[in-house]
């Protein structure tokens, strides 16, 4: 499993949200991918990651486009630190097309 997995709930619509380009960067760029039916990526880069600042990107813009629906947000961008490579980290998006929010998952 990646160091580093996502999902992504479209809290609007109460379901998850499929086809959402995602991208992982540190200093430079680690991993990218869609989501999948379930609103997930669990292949996101590599099984680990040194300790350091990490962003994930979420193209939430054509998300809703796609969908006929103007959003405030064109994307989204949570930076977050590993601080233990040993750990797995989970970073779950909620999103509707004038809020988000997001935690640390499990």
């Amino acid at each position: 499993m990646s160091a580093v997995t996502t999902h992504v709930l479209d809290a609007a619509l109460g379901r998850p949200a499929a086809g959402i380009a995602v991208r992982l960067e540190g200093a430079d760029l680690v991993a990218d991918g869609v989501t999948d039916g379930d609103g997930r990526i669990g292949d996101l880069g590599p099984d680990a990651l040194p300790a350091g600042d990490y962003r994930l990107t979420f193209d939430i813009g054509a998300y809703f486009a796609a969908r006929g629906t103007d959003t405030f947000y064109p994307q989204v961008q949570i930076t977050f630190r590993i601080a233990d490579p040993a750990q797995h980290h989970h970073v779950p998006l909620l999103l509707s097309p004038f809020a988000y929010s997001t935690y640390r998952g499990s």
